[in-house]
């Protein structure tokens, strides 16, 4: 069975292409476009990988698409109704994006893949892994480990922001979940915000310039910003975060914890 995985639509569309559990490709659009996180469908990844493949898209079986975005717009949704009246500014802005093309993401997918297919032919399935399950999958089938236990942290998928699996075989079994707002991507990300970069595009720089920096806010960050519970769990403040809702990451509460507002990209380090 090939299966061709997508990403495309948020921030570094890729295409991978399996077949039999065995990655025969796997590209970033950007590396073909020039463009740095190039979000568009990657067509230029997924003609590169059919031509490594020696296949047209009549020989894919299936096509699984890394997020499901009904969930993901029922987290946005939720979200806005638990903070109300917060967040209209964002809530005004995101909601047409949602309703003019996200819900109809498959629609879009079709669309884009029909004119990859240029031989004509595939009548494969079209399918949606959650986010996390993604994450998890990704490093589980091409190992060498017939059992693993899989830890995934990033910003948020659709709900979750950590995720506990166990791989077995060809089964992965999620076992715990932390869910948004609670993250530490997302921390990591307000960070990145805070000291001017920009987000989900800096984070290696401020990842770059941490060894020469003095940890003089873990106490602070741990007593005030996020709460680690004894099982590894963490719960954050956020009070102190407007990435919920709003349209920056931190907020004045955070400046005046920290000692100062933001810096801007403009301004010197």
């Amino acid at each position: 069975m090939r299966i061709l995985g997508l990403s495309a639509y948020y921030h570094d569309s890729a295409a991978a292409l399996i077949e039999d559990g065995v990655i025969l490709a796997a590209a970033q659009e950007e590396r073909f476009t020039r463009k740095k996180h190039d979000s568009g469908f990657p067509t230029h990844a997924i003609d590169y990988c059919l031509s490594q493949a020696g296949v047209g898209m009549k020989g894919i079986d299936r096509v699984v698409f890394y997020d499901k975005p009904f969930l993901k717009f029922e987290r946005l949704l939720e979200t806005y109704l638990a903070f109300s009246p917060r967040g209209f500014q964002s809530f005004r802005m995101s909601i047409p994006l949602w309703l003019r093309e996200k819900l109809f993401l498959k629609d879009l997918l079709f669309k884009a893949l029909k004119k990859v297919d240029t031989e004509g032919g595939w009548n494969g399935e079209l399918l949606f892994s959650e986010h996390h399950l993604s994450h998890a999958a990704s490093v589980f089938f091409p190992s060498p480990f017939e059992e693993a236990v899989v830890l995934t942290m990033d910003g948020v998928g659709e709900w979750a922001t950590t995720s506990v699996a166990i791989g077995r075989g060809h089964k992965l079994e999620v076992e715990k979940e932390i869910h948004f707002p609670h993250s530490l991507g997302l921390l990591y990300s307000a960070m990145t915000y805070y000291t001017g970069f920009k987000v989900n595009s800096g984070e290696y720089k401020v990842m770059g310039l941490a060894p020469y920096g003095v940890p003089k806010y873990v106490d602070l960050f741990y007593k005030h910003l996020i709460d680690v519970k004894p099982d590894g769990s963490f719960r954050m403040d956020m009070s102190y975060f407007n990435y919920a809702t709003g349209l920056t990451m931190t907020n004045d509460t955070f400046a005046k914890l920290v000692g100062g507002p933001a810096r801007k990209s403009s301004e010197p380090l």
